[in-house]
């Protein structure tokens, strides 16, 4: 039934939203996976598969949202709200560099009392400090938020931002691009054609970002499809998303606990249909994270050409109750398990020249003596 559809997809002609969702609906993952790789291997027929070094720093879990799905953030008035200092920050970052990262993810709560001066001078100190470091920061809800606090425009909220060291945005807070959803999982957070303009806004100024898909709750396939629409549009609009990422739902510890969580197969079928979907994106990433080590390579199999992040400190996934933890070891030999060659990469997807990427092992393995050690 979808034999040629897929074979479309492999040609590389697009698939229109109604071919998509015959795909989402087909239990046939083998074929899928056939096809989504073989996409993969037109756009990458490289020998090597990728991965990056960063550090998930969430500065606060304070934040005026409520959001069903989210096992991280505490009330305004909760006493279990934090702040990191900029000491904390600078030391995380610091550790970051000496286990070879170049990049670091910063996404917080949507915090009522801080003005973007406050954001303005966290991102100079660090950028002043660690030059080299890419500052992949504040989520679209985030940014949005800033606009609404200071009652500025998303372009100047976002030059200022970029004037003062942010490098790139991260695809976070996407959840599902539908506002039916995003009105039923989440309260003062904000909304499709919002999102989009963050990301709209941010190409136009030059700058780059990550797509993403949290899926596996309230929506329905026809909304997995319109999320994947949403972001192509765009993606043809400006180019300026350089990879998409997809996860399953982490239930537990959340207001929406009693939803069943979507198992490997989901995950592999729905990874691999926005491969084919997303003709218009390079980078698909793996979500170890989620799915742990085993599914995490097989997905480079499904579509992925990436495995993402070394993920040197996660939260927001970990208070859901999902731990996976992977030395830079078992990243790579996922990676070459596979035959393909393990590199690291930066956040536009360029290699890291060699001898920093030997650093970068050598120092990951030293950390991993000592944490066993101690353990």
């Amino acid at each position: 039934m979808i034999a040629k559809l897929l074979d479309k997809a492999v040609a590389g002609e697009r698939l229109t939203p109604a071919e998509g969702l015959q795909l989402l609906q087909s239990h046939d993952l083998v074929a899928l996976g056939r096809a989504a790789d073989a996409v993969t291997r037109r756009l990458h027929p490289e020998d090597y598969r990728t991965y990056n070094i960063d550090r998930n720093i969430n500065y606060t879990n304070v934040c005026t949202a409520v959001c069903d799905f989210c096992a991280f953030y505490r009330g305004p008035k909760s006493e279990e709200g934090y702040v990191l200092s900029q000491d904390q920050l600078v030391a995380k970052v610091q550790e970051t560099l000496e286990l070879g990262g170049e990049q670091i993810l910063l996404q917080g709560g949507l915090h009522p009392s801080f003005k973007l001066e406050w954001y303005e001078e966290m991102l100079s100190d660090l950028k002043r400090r660690f030059p080299t470091v890419n500052l992949h920061a504040f989520s679209p809800p985030e940014i949005y938020h800033f606009t609404k606090v200071n009652k500025l425009s998303l372009r100047e909220v976002l030059s200022r931002l970029k004037d003062a060291g942010l490098g790139s945005l991260p695809g976070g807070g996407a959840e599902i691009l539908v506002d039916r959803v995003r009105n039923e999982i989440t309260r003062g957070k904000v909304m499709t054609d919002d999102w989009l303009d963050v990301m709209r806004v941010w190409h136009e100024l030059g700058g780059r970002s990550s797509a993403t898909m949290m899926f596996g709750h309230v929506e329905t396939l026809e909304e997995r499809i319109e999320h994947l629409e949403r972001v192509r549009q765009l993606q043809d609009e400006t180019g300026g998303f350089t990879a998409f990422i997809c996860w399953t739902f982490q239930p537990d510890h959340t207001d929406m606990a009693d939803i069943a969580p979507s198992g490997s197969f989901e995950y592999l079928k729905t990874q691999a249909v926005s491969r084919l979907y997303l003709d218009n994106i390079q980078n698909v990433q793996s979500s170890w994270v989620t799915q742990g080590l085993k599914m995490g390579q097989l997905a480079l199999l499904y579509g992925a050409n990436d495995m993402g992040s070394l993920m040197i400190e996660e939260n927001v996934v970990a208070e859901a109750g999902t731990v996976h933890y992977l030395t830079l070891d078992q990243i790579r030999d996922s990676i070459s398990e596979l035959g393909f060659t393990p590199r690291q990469r930066n956040v536009h997807y360029q290699l890291i020249p060699v001898e920093q990427e030997v650093k970068a092992i050598e120092a990951n393995r030293a950390r991993d003596q000592q944490l066993l050690q101690l353990a």
